[in-house]
């Protein structure tokens, strides 16, 4: 009986959705947690160390704390592995991350979807586009020299002793169990932007995947067009949830490319758009399957050394997020 692996999109999906089921599950656990450490509960629940991936700014911290003193975060410390895990994908995978791994990225591909079937999506021209890019940027900026120029060391020592901090795993939690009434409105305005802009929240809004994706510049994984073979049918730009004009360069290395391969399943002409690594052709699910794999990889060996759950008293901690609710 032979295989047949699914399309590029199918793909895409499958890990999309593992990765959400394993963070719907991940957040039910954590749940659970919370309320055995604030006294609602008597059944005892280990927490969940994979929820730290929802703290990208800790991490931002934790990282800058690393490189300059070499201390690995005791407070988050999975949420700095994931982090690191991350930046690796998008130095040698583009922005897988964004394209197989971030739950906020199968919203956003969703909405762009319901968007197409509508005919309402829509992707600016080259100069609107452009202008639509600088928030995420400017986010970008604004952390980075937040962190690493506007604190000094003791600084970011200070936040990560904060109590504020060791709770803000749970404090996130009650984000998404109780929003306000603002945060809603927020929710259901970008959620018409991605609508009516294709994949709108990543493209513009997004300074983690701003981040990801001037990394994933130094990528030895390109996207290859033949532009002798190519019949310039446009399909392949059309398909693109980066709003990339895929069939007007000979090589993509877009900011906004995630590796999902969807210009190369549409292409009419076989051979015509490839994915190249160090000049090798490489099959489309080798992004996919590599984020998978690093990612476990860091997962392993953060473990195997000690730096992956926290190892904070349990009194303490009760303590702190009995005050915080």
């Amino acid at each position: 009986m032979r295989f047949t692996l699914p399309s590029p999109a199918v793909f895409q999906r499958l890990i999309q959705s593992a990765f959400l089921i394993f963070c719907l599950y991940s957040g039910w656990k954590f749940y659970h947690f919370v309320q055995w450490m604030t006294g609602h509960s008597e059944i005892p629940v280990t927490r969940p160390a994979s929820v730290e991936a929802f703290l990208p700014i800790a991490a931002l911290m934790g990282l800058r704390r690393l490189l300059e003193s070499g201390v690995w975060d005791v407070v988050h410390p999975a949420g700095l592995a994931i982090f690191l895990a991350a930046l690796g994908m998008a130095l040698l995978l583009r922005k897988g991350f964004c394209g197989y791994v971030c739950p906020v990225g199968l919203a956003s591909g969703l909405l762009n979807r319901l968007g197409r079937k509508l005919r309402l999506s829509r992707v600016p021209g080259p100069r609107v586009d452009a202008l639509l890019h600088a928030p995420k940027y400017a986010l970008l900026a604004f952390f980075l020299y937040t962190v690493f120029v506007g604190m000094d060391l003791r600084a970011v020592e200070q936040f990560a002793s904060n109590p504020y901090n060791f709770v803000a795993d749970a404090r996130m939690l009650h984000f998404f169990l109780d929003p306000s009434s603002l945060t809603l409105m927020v929710l259901a305005g970008l959620a018409v932007l991605g609508v009516l802009l294709r994949s709108a929240w990543c493209r513009y809004l997004c300074p983690y995947g701003a981040l990801l994706g001037l990394l994933s510049w130094g990528s030895p994984v390109r996207i290859r067009r033949d532009k002798d073979a190519c019949v310039q049918c446009g399909r392949c730009s059309a398909s693109c949830p980066g709003g990339i004009p895929v069939h007007l360069r000979d090589d993509v290395r877009s900011p906004e490319c995630v590796g999902c391969m969807r210009c190369q399943s549409v292409c009419p002409v076989p051979g015509c758009v490839t994915l190249r690594a160090w000049g090798r052709d490489v099959p489309f699910w080798s992004i996919g399957l590599g984020c998978v794999a690093l990612l476990l990889a860091v997962w392993l060996l953060a473990d195997s050394q000690g730096l992956w759950h926290q190892n904070l008293p349990e009194n303490m901690l009760r303590m702190l997020y009995r005050q915080a609710f």
